[in-house]
């Protein structure tokens, strides 16, 4: 299995930052998108338990839009193949006390990449 391919490496950075940006400027229909939508897909967040496409969907529609500016401190990306990837990211909430984390598992699908796991919490 080849680790790191680069062009591998640059899609998923790509879709990655679409991800990012999406979430701190509240773009809710890029970051469902960007979600696989199947009853396989889950997010564990920092207060909430997701499961499926339509809980996380739901979760999104109603957060509020506030509060969402982060600094990136640190992130990973590794790819596993031609399909598989894994971003990992320590992140600071403008105004927060304690750092976060989240770690998403990315598949690729005929429409792209596309988040199949994420996972947030917060340190300390």
């Amino acid at each position: 299995m080849d680790i790191n391919k680069p062009e591998v490496v640059a899609e998923v950075t790509a879709a990655f930052h679409r991800y990012e940006d999406a979430l701190v400027n509240n773009k809710v229909e890029v970051l469902d998108e960007l979600f696989w939508n199947s009853p396989h897909t889950l997010r564990y967040g920092a207060t909430e338990n997701l499961y499926g496409y339509d809980e996380i969907a739901a979760f999104r529609a109603s957060r509020p839009s506030t509060g969402l500016a982060r600094t990136l401190l640190r992130t990973v990306i590794t790819t596993y193949g031609d399909s598989f990837a894994t971003a990992n990211v320590e992140f600071q909430r403008t105004g927060a006390a304690r750092p976060g984390r989240q770690s998403q598992t990315w598949m690729k699908t005929p429409d792209g990449w596309r988040v199949v796991s994420a996972h947030v919490s917060l340190l300390g």
